[in-house]
């Protein structure tokens, strides 16, 4: 069983611990079996988190044979992370993983270096004064870079989890484990931190109903126009308003949804891969791959390989 270790050290921030903790700990895969074995590990026998004390029941040398290290954040950047917590991470072989200034003490072990990671939008600056060597992206939730990954604050956290279950399992796999969390799985990891919009407008509009039809009928060849016909609204009134509640456009929320259903499809059925980019919308192969491989990062032939066998 792929096991995860989370590390647990003094000033570590709770949420950001619980995260992996709940996501990881409810995956199950498709036989109803746990998909992870998931442990605490810490330097001391109990580490403080700001008003509770944790007593991890592993310690440090769970992390160097665990398949996935998850770092937690750290909430005071000022203070030092135990040297032995740093050369446990160099020394671990298994993927390695941030969740907000989590990735202040993979950089502090020069595990980030010539990387792109990403962090807190509010902590971005200061980690790329600590460590020049690191590419900083501020604006996203997560950054997927193979073998480390890192995301922002908070929730970014339940989404770079669910990114890592995904891959590891499967769409259906992590939208069962959404479900259990109570999450939406369709934030993309280049999704913004934060969507700067006005106030919601008064008649309280909300497009529910819209994403719900839309989700059931992503098969057909549907165009911005006939989107906000459905809506009632222009197509700026509806652009707008898509940004404010998805934080993307009606046509890159539509690709991904139909990426997604693509990629259960790939996942589940033995349909040929053509045929796929058909059942869920895309008006050509070339249009179907392109998309694919633009969301997920390998072609549509490829993931099928990876969860079928070829």
């Amino acid at each position: 069983m792929h096991r995860v270790a989370i590390l647990a050290y003094d000033g570590v921030v709770p949420f950001d611990l619980s995260v992996p903790l709940e996501v990881f700990g409810r995956a199950r895969s498709a036989d109803g079996r746990p998909a992870y074995q998931v442990s605490v590990c810490a330097a001391a026998d109990e580490v403080s988190c700001g008003p509770i004390s944790i007593r991890a029941r592993d310690g440090l040398s769970a992390v160097t044979g665990a398949d996935t290290v998850v770092v937690p954040g750290l909430a005071d950047l000022d203070q030092p992370v135990p040297r032995v917590v740093i050369d446990t991470l160099r020394a671990t072989r298994g993927r390695l993983v941030s969740i907000c200034t989590g990735a202040f003490v993979l950089a502090d072990a020069g595990l980030l270096d010539g990387r792109r990671a990403t962090t807190h939008w509010a902590a971005a600056t200061e980690l790329a004064r600590r460590h020049p060597r690191v590419a900083i992206d501020p604006d996203v939730l997560f950054v997927d870079e193979g073998s480390v990954l890192t995301s922002a604050g908070a929730a970014a956290g339940l989404d770079l989890c669910l990114h890592i279950v995904r891959r590891d399992h499967g769409v259906s796999v992590a939208a069962a484990t959404a479900r259990s969390c109570v999450m939406p799985l369709e934030r993309a990891g280049g999704q913004a931190q934060f969507i700067s919009h006005e106030p919601p407008a008064p008649d309280g509009t909300s497009l529910q109903p819209l994403l719900t039809w839309l989700t059931d009928n992503l098969h057909a060849p549907l165009t911005l126009a006939e989107l906000a016909a459905r809506a009632s609204m222009s197509t700026r009134s509806l652009s707008r308003h898509f940004r404010q509640q998805t934080g993307a456009t009606p046509m890159q929320w539509l690709s991904r949804q139909r990426v997604r259903r693509a990629q259960q499809l790939l996942e589940e059925t033995g349909t040929p891969v053509e045929r796929v980019g058909e059942l869920v919308g895309f008006t050509s192969p070339t249009a179907f791959r392109e998309c694919f491989r633009q969301v997920v990062g390998v072609s549509p032939r490829t993931y099928r390989g990876a969860y079928r066998g070829g």
